[in-house]
C-alpha cells in the first residue's frame, strides 16, 4: 500500500534554475521542500542548484537488505502483520461481545459479507462516483475537443495572447457549481468577488495580506457559524432562492478548499507587484518555468491577474471539491506552458486509482473499524485488539483521504493539469512527526509553508511559528474543540523531536555504532506520538484516547502488549530507515 510520487516531483536537475535568485516570492523556494531545519529562509541561491546540491552532498550506507539482523527482521513482519490483520478482524466479528453495539452501523456487502460504510466522507464520496464518472465523461471530452480547435499549439509565451482554455474552465465550472449547489453559487460568487476586489483595492500595500487573511478567516468562521446561510436571512425577498439547493446543500463544506485558492492569489499577486516577473527573468520572461517549484514561485505575466483567470483558478471544476491544491501561479504557467502529460503516466494513476479502491473494499468488509470506533465499542477486549482498532482506524482515514485526492488529481491529469499529489508515502511508512505532515496532503503542507509558515519566519522562529500553523490547520479543518486539541498536541508533539535533532545530530553522534538503534527508539516514540495525536483529531476524541489509553496501561497484560507493540514499531523503524537509503542509493529524495 505504499504510495509513490511522481518522479517529477522527487529530484530536478536543470540550468533553469539560474533565473530565479532573489525576489521577495523566491524566498520561499529555499524551504518549499522542507517543514524545519533544512535550509534558511534567508539563502539566495537558485532553487535548483540548492535542491540538487542538497542531493549531492547526501551520503548513502551500505544496504542492508541481506544482513542477518535484516532476516530476523523479515521474520517479524511475516509473523505480525497478518496477527494483526487477524486481530482487527476478530474485533470486528459477530463473535466478539461487543458486536451488537455496532451492527446496526454496518449494511450489507458483497458476497454475503457486512460492510462498514459508515464513515459519512467517504460513504458521500462512495455513493458518488457512479454520478462523478459521469460528470468526468462530459467534461473531458469537451475540454480537448475545445483545447484542439481553439487554443494554439504553440505555448502562449506573450501577455497579449489570452488563455483560451480559462474561459472553457470558467463556463464549465457555472454549470458543473450550479447543479451542485444550486443558487448557492451566487454566495461563492460573491465571497470571491469581494476577495478578488481586497487584491485590486490593495495593490502592494501592506494592509493588503493582512485584510486578505482576515476577510478569508471570517468567511470559515461565518460559514461555520451559520451553515453556509440563507438568503431569506438576508432579506424575506429574496428567500425563494433557498428553494434550489442543488444536490448538496452543504456548499459551505467544500468551500475551505476554495478558500486556499483565494489567499494563494492574493499573496501571489501582491508578491509579484513587489518583484515582477520582467525583473525576475529579465531577458527570458518568455521563458517557460523548468520545475515544479519554478511554476510556483515566479510571478506570472502581470496581465494574467485579473477576475477571469482569477475565477477560472478558484473555480476549476476537478479541483474544486476537495484539491490537490494548486497556487495561481502553478496554475497560469500550466495554461501558458503546457506540461506533457504521457498516456504512460495517466495509465499507472488509473491502475492506482482502482487498485486503492479495491483495497478499500476488501478493508471495509473485512474489518468494521470506523463503526467500532464511533460507538466506542472495545469493552473486556484484549489489549492487543484495542491497539489495533486505533492503528486500523489511521489507516483507513489515510487510505479514503488518498482514493478521495488521487480521483480528482486523475480527473485532472486527464485534463492536462498537473496538481501535487497529496500522499507520498503510506501512512505506516512514517517515523518523523516532520516528515509525516510533509507526505500527508503534501500539497496543503506546500500552501502552509509558501503562504504562513515562511513569511512567519521560516526556521527562524520553527518553535514558535508552528503552533500558528497547526492551529490555523485545525481551525480551517473544522473549528471544533477536537480539532484544535489536535493541533496543539501535534505541535507539541514534534517539539522532542526538533530536539532530540540537534542534541543527538547525526554530525555528534553518526560514527556511534548503535547510533541507528537509538534513531529507532526514537522514532518509536514519534510513532506512537502521531497515532495519540491523529486518534483525538480525527477517529475518537480525547475522550476515546484517554479511555483507551487507560485499558492498555492499567493491566500487566497491557504493559506486556505494549512492550511487545514497542518491539514491533523498532523493527518497522528500521525497515523504514532501509527503505529511505535505498531511495538515495537510487537518487530519489522526497524530504520526508
Amino acid at each position: 500500500m505504499t504510495a509513490s510520487s511522481d518522479k517529477a516531483d522527487v529530484l530536478h536537475q536543470s540550468e533553469a534554475g539560474r533565473r530565479i535568485t532573489t525576489s521577495t516570492s523566491a524566498h520561499d523556494t529555499v524551504e518549499m521542500s522542507t517543514f524545519v531545519g533544512q535550509a534558511s529562509s534567508s539563502s539566495t541561491t537558485s532553487t535548483t542548484t540548492k535542491h540538487v546540491k542538497r542531493a549531492q552532498d547526501r551520503s548513502t550506507n551500505p544496504s542492508l537488505w541481506n544482513t542477518k539482523e535484516f532476516y530476523f527482521y523479515y521474520f517479524v513482519f511475516i509473523t505480525c502483520i497478518p496477527y494483526m490483520f487477524k486481530t482487527a478482524h476478530d474485533a470486528s466479528s459477530p463473535s466478539n461481545p461487543n458486536y451488537d453495539k455496532f451492527k446496526d452501523l454496518l449494511s450489507d456487502g458483497f458476497f454475503g459479507y457486512k460492510v462498514d460504510n459508515s464513515d459519512d466522507q467517504y460513504a458521500n464520496f462512495r455513493g458518488n462516483i457512479p454520478v462523478l464518472a459521469a460528470v468526468m465523461t462530459i467534461y473531458l471530452p469537451l475540454s480537448h475537443l475545445f483545447k484542439h480547435y481553439m487554443v494554439p499549439v504553440t505555448p502562449l509565451k506573450s501577455p497579449l495572447q489570452p488563455l483560451y482554455r480559462a474561459y472553457f474552465f470558467l463556463a464549465f465550472s457555472f454549470v458543473y457549481l450550479f447543479v451542485m449547489y444550486g443558487n448557492s453559487i451566487l454566495k461563492i460568487l460573491f465571497i470571491v468577488s469581494v476577495n478578488y476586489a481586497i487584491a485590486k483595492l490593495g495593490g502592494k500595500s501592506r494592509w493588503m495580506p493582512a485584510l486578505t487573511w482576515v476577510f478569508n478567516l471570517t468567511i470559515l468562521f461565518l460559514n461555520e457559524g451559520y451553515r453556509g446561510y440563507d438568503f431569506g436571512a438576508f432579506h424575506p425577498s429574496l428567500a425563494w432562492l433557498d428553494a434550489n439547493k442543488g444536490m448538496n446543500s452543504s456548499w459551505h463544506v467544500n468551500f475551505n478548499f476554495t478558500m486556499l485558492r483565494l489567499v494563494s492569489f492574493n499573496l501571489d499577486y501582491y508578491w509579484s507587484l513587489k518583484t515582477p516577473r520582467e525583473a525576475l527573468l529579465k531577458d527570458d520572461r518568455d521563458v517557460a518555468p523548468q520545475t515544479d517549484k519554478e511554476r510556483v514561485s515566479t510571478p506570472t505575466f502581470s496581465e494574467d491577474y485579473n477576475f477571469t483567470y482569477f475565477l477560472a483558478f478558484a473555480l476549476y471544476a476537478p479541483l474544486y471539491v476537495a484539491g490537490p491544491i494548486m497556487t495561481f501561479n502553478d496554475f497560469i504557467s500550466q495554461l501558458r506552458f503546457p506540461k506533457e502529460i504521457k498516456t504512460k503516466t495517466l495509465a499507472m494513476w488509473a491502475g492506482r486509482l482502482v487498485f486503492c479502491l479495491l483495497t478499500m473494499e476488501f478493508c471495509m468488509h473485512y474489518m468494521h473499524m470506523v463503526a467500532i470506533s464511533k460507538r466506542q465499542a472495545w469493552d473486556n477486549d484484549p489489549v492487543l485488539q484495542i491497539c489495533m482498532i486505533g492503528l486500523f482506524n489511521l489507516i483507513l482515514i489515510w487510505l479514503k483521504l488518498m482514493i478521495i485526492w488521487r480521483f480528482f488529481r486523475f480527473w485532472a491529469l486527464m485534463d492536462g493539469i498537473e496538481a501535487p499529489e497529496n500522499m507520498i508515502r503510506c501512512v505506516t511508512n512514517n517515523y518523523s512527526a516532520l516528515g509525516f505532515w510533509r507526505s500527508w496532503h503534501k500539497s496543503y503542507n506546500l500552501w502552509v509553508l509558501r503562504y504562513i509558515y515562511i513569511p512567519l519566519g521560516g526556521t527562524r522562529n520553527a518553535i514558535y511559528n508552528i503552533w500558528v500553523v497547526f492551529t490555523f490547520v485545525a481551525v480551517w479543518h473544522d473549528i471544533n474543540l477536537k480539532l484544535l486539541a489536535w493541533g496543539w498536541l501535534i505541535s507539541l508533539f514534534i517539539l522532542p523531536e526538533i530536539i532530540a535533532s540537534k542534541v543527538f545530530s547525526k554530525k555528534k553522534w553518526g560514527s556511534w555504532p548503535y547510533y541507528r538503534h537509538l534513531c529507532a527508539v526514537g522514532a518509536v516514540g514519534n510513532i506512537l506520538l502521531m497515532m495519540i495525536a491523529n486518534l483525538v483529531g480525527f477517529c475518537i476524541g480525547l475522550d476515546g484516547v484517554k479511555l483507551m489509553l487507560y485499558d492498555l496501561f492499567s493491566t500487566a497484560q497491557g504493559w506486556m502488549t505494549m512492550c511487545c507493540c514497542f518491539c514491533a514499531m523498532f523493527v518497522c523503524a528500521q525497515m523504514q530507515f532501509e527503505v529511505r537509503e535505498a531511495e538515495k542509493r537510487r537518487g530519489i529524495f522526497l524530504n520526508c
